[in-house]
């Protein structure tokens, strides 16, 4: 297939070069997977064979009125088509917190993202993460100092305006947690609803110190022609614990790695996922939780309801070192098919190689409960309403979960409208 060009951006600052280099030499070694690629043997990258150009300056100009984004109250940085808006964002920081553009940042930061930047991806992880480094001009930069309690969720907005017929987006986010400090960090990617095609590769690395929480939300609201390969990869210190939310709706293409390497004793992840794929678009999401110490503890639920002749792919790994015992690991995937032709591969794994472990793990796939949708019928609900119920249902558990009143807020109108556009049977699901 059609190889992305990796092109240096001439915006970068010189700090970025020796990444940049590094990233084309190993980009040109990659080999892209193919369907015989077992961690591809679902998705094809066959939206990527077109060619996509790098932004204009334009872009900082573009009109964003008409995209929905969650008001938090917190610090906010908004870019479009990968081109930093000042005018959109609010950069009034707390103490205690460093919310810098790589392009931006001081010596003495330079040299702290440096030295962190590409220290989470674990090898062999994330097949475009070469192709990132060799076209990362800008980045954000995020650092809460040992201690300290950020209280408003920081808020990253990638917005594409489909202005462009084709474009290339280079994202990363880099999140370092001092020993026991707090935050919550949201990163939502959107675009217009009548958005041309755009490829984003997005990479995002959390590292957490000692004692440190987080709780991460990762909302990929893009539709239409949007291609977007994007992973998380999070190092979990000693007593620290993680909270991530993902959701998906769907696109051309969405293909997610998640990657949890639990490197201090007594670190907790808690992973949470929606995803939802309709017409033929594709989500694919591949998540590896990796326990490599003792006393451990992990706990992964995604729900995926998909229609038409959409496509979904989930494939959860949790994998147990030889040196990880008393480890506590769940994985529970569950699936909802709302048509004939929709199509969901799942498949659980575990590799465990210690004996002093509990784990557990399952996947489900079903159409809507007959009996359900029967008891609903009877009691005068509308056939169509009583499916949209229904289906909201499905994913209503994860929803009150997210612990940010801000961003639940924002969240059920957005799914009561994917499920139900019309007003009469969106009244029902709020």
């Amino acid at each position: 297939m059609q190889r992305p060009l990796a092109q240096a951006s001439s915006a970068a600052p010189a700090w970025l070069q020796d990444i940049q280099s590094r990233g084309r030499d190993a980009w040109k070694d990659t080999r892209l997977p193919t369907r015989k690629t077992e961690a591809w043997k679902y998705t094809s990258l066959q939206p990527l064979q077109q060619s996509f150009a790098v932004p204009g300056r334009d872009a900082a100009k573009a009109d964003v009125s008409a995209i929905n984004l969650p008001q938090l109250g917190g610090p906010t940085l908004v870019f479009t088509d990968g081109v930093y808006r000042a005018e959109l964002s609010s950069t009034v920081l707390p103490s205690g917190l460093t919310l810098v553009r790589f392009a931006d940042a001081d010596a003495a930061q330079a040299e702290q993202i440096r030295t962190a930047l590409g220290s989470a991806l674990l090898p062999g992880r994330h097949v475009f993460a070469p192709l990132n480094e060799a076209t990362l001009a800008d980045g954000v930069f995020l650092q809460v100092a040992a201690n300290a309690v950020v209280e408003q969720p920081v808020h990253i907005a990638w917005l594409t305006t489909g202005q462009h017929e084709a474009i290339s987006i280079t994202q990363r986010l880099l999140v370092c947690l001092g020993a026991n400090s707090q935050a919550t960090v949201v990163e939502t990617y959107a675009n217009k609803a009548t958005g041309g095609t755009a490829f984003t590769n997005g990479i995002t690395e959390l590292l957490l110190d000692r004692g440190a929480r987080l709780h991460h939300y990762r909302l990929q609201l893009e539709q239409g022609g949007a291609v977007h390969i994007g992973g998380v990869h999070a190092r979990l210190g000693a007593d620290s614990l993680l909270s991530g939310f993902h959701l998906a709706l769907g696109s051309a293409l969405k293909r997610i790695d998640l990657v949890v390497d639990h490197q201090g004793p007594g670190a907790h992840c808690d992973l949470d996922g929606i995803y939802l794929p309709r017409g033929t678009e594709t989500v694919d999401y591949h998540t590896c939780i990796e326990h490599s110490v003792p006393n451990c503890t992990s706990k992964e639920r995604f729900r995926g309801i998909i229609a038409d002749e959409a496509t979904a792919v989930f494939n959860g790994r949790i994998h147990i070192h030889p040196d990880a015992q008393k480890t506590r690991a769940e994985l529970s995937n569950k699936n909802l098919l709302t048509s004939n032709k929709a199509e969901i591969n799942t498949k659980p794994e575990l590799e465990i190689y210690a004996d002093d472990v509990q784990c557990a793990h399952g996947a489900t796939v079903a159409q809507l409960d007959p009996l359900a949708l029967h008891y609903l019928r009877t009691r005068g609900v509308p056939k169509e309403e009583a499916e949209v119920m229904l289906s909201y249902g499905f994913i209503n558990e994860l929803v009150e979960a997210v612990a940010e009143p801000g961003l639940q807020a924002f969240l059920k109108p957005l799914l009561a409208n994917r499920f139900a556009p019309e007003p009469r049977l969106t009244r029902h699901i709020l």
